[in-house]
């Protein structure tokens, strides 16, 4: 039985926040130290050039993400940890797929078509106005991320599953066309992961500018929590937890103990002000010391550029046979 090989891509397009932590980095984390578990978790930074063409803030926001996953626990001696932009095989395999590839079923990719109809609604003459070529095979870059390792599963949000679908599809008709050299990936769509709302109530995101970032000082991280937009109800009035950011969050950091405690403190009636000042001193207590260790490691970038090396070197020790295969498979070697 093949084992199973997870693959995670983190894409470097901004300052980790909260929400990164619950919904993606800590599971992850957790995940990197199960031995039953062959793990790859990568930095997208090409994938990021399709957004970010800002050489300075894409520097920075993969180191920022780097010493973020290695000052929270990611196992770097069990899990393989390397910068997506160290594995120049991913970039001649992508070319490979590419030229098995579809351009109909690039057609269909969800972020393609709604650039497309965003086009369209705003009038533009060319529907393809300003969508370039990174964006449109973003998908085949993916594939080849995940196709080189010969990852058996990839973790994903459900808006991410078409990708998934679709590097089934292209690993198949290489497959088909050239012999069986590619696993055939599955999705791992977790339907309870956390999903944690911003300060204005919407999905905390960088995009609507409402996040919460994981590692800003002790002070401005009170400062932040103290904007997360709330009712009107005064002290003394019962509070709904269920339709609420400040228990939200609260929720996902805090033990099922704590969860009843403050659920009780809704019922009878705490004041925003302290339940946001709860919610500081919890969430807080809890990044206090990984703060500390991301302060060390963005204080030493050579220590983050050495632990990424490590990474990218096993990766190569797989992903160049890997590609010596399948050079010779399609007649270049």
């Amino acid at each position: 039985m093949l084992k199973q090989t997870w693959l995670t891509g983190i894409t470097t397009s901004g300052t980790p926040h909260l929400g990164n932590y619950v919904g993606a980095i800590r599971p992850s984390v957790d995940a990197s130290h199960d031995p039953e578990r062959s793990g790859f978790y990568f930095l997208a930074d090409y994938h990021a050039l399709i957004k970010n063409q800002d050489p300075a803030m894409l520097r920075q926001s993969r180191q920022e993400i780097s010493a973020a996953w290695l000052a929270l626990g990611l196992n770097t001696e069990r899990a393989t940890f390397y910068r997506q932009s160290d594995i120049p095989e991913i970039m001649e395999m992508a070319w490979m797929l590419t030229c098995m590839t579809a351009k109909g079923l690039l057609n269909r990719a969800h972020a393609y078509k709604a650039s497309v109809q965003d086009n369209v609604d705003n009038g533009a003459a060319d529907p393809d106005k300003g969508i370039t070529m990174g964006l449109f095979n973003y998908p085949v870059l993916m594939s080849a991320d995940i196709l080189i390792f010969k990852a058996t599963h990839v973790p994903v949000g459900r808006d991410q599953t078409q990708h998934l679908e679709m590097a089934r599809d292209i690993a198949q008709r290489f497959n088909h066309h050239y012999g069986d050299h590619l696993v055939l990936p599955q999705a791992v769509v977790d339907e309870h992961a956390s999903v944690l709302a911003g300060l204005d109530g919407r999905k905390m995101s960088k995009s609507y500018g409402n996040t919460i970032p994981l590692f800003e000082t002790a002070k401005k991280l009170r400062k932040s929590i103290m904007k997360i937009k709330t009712n009107s109800q005064e002290p003394g009035e019962p509070k709904d937890p269920e339709d609420n950011t400040v228990f939200e969050i609260y929720r996902a950091f805090a033990t099922d103990e704590q969860v009843q405690v403050m659920r009780q403190a809704y019922a009878d009636g705490i004041g925003w002000g302290d339940a946001k000042q709860q919610l500081f001193e919890l969430v807080d207590g809890v990044l206090d010391e990984p703060r500390k260790r991301y302060d060390e490691l963005m204080a030493n970038p050579a220590q983050i550029d050495a632990v990424l090396a490590l990474g990218a070197e096993k990766a190569r020790d797989l992903s160049q046979p890997m590609l010596a295969e399948l050079r010779r498979a399609v007649g270049v070697a």
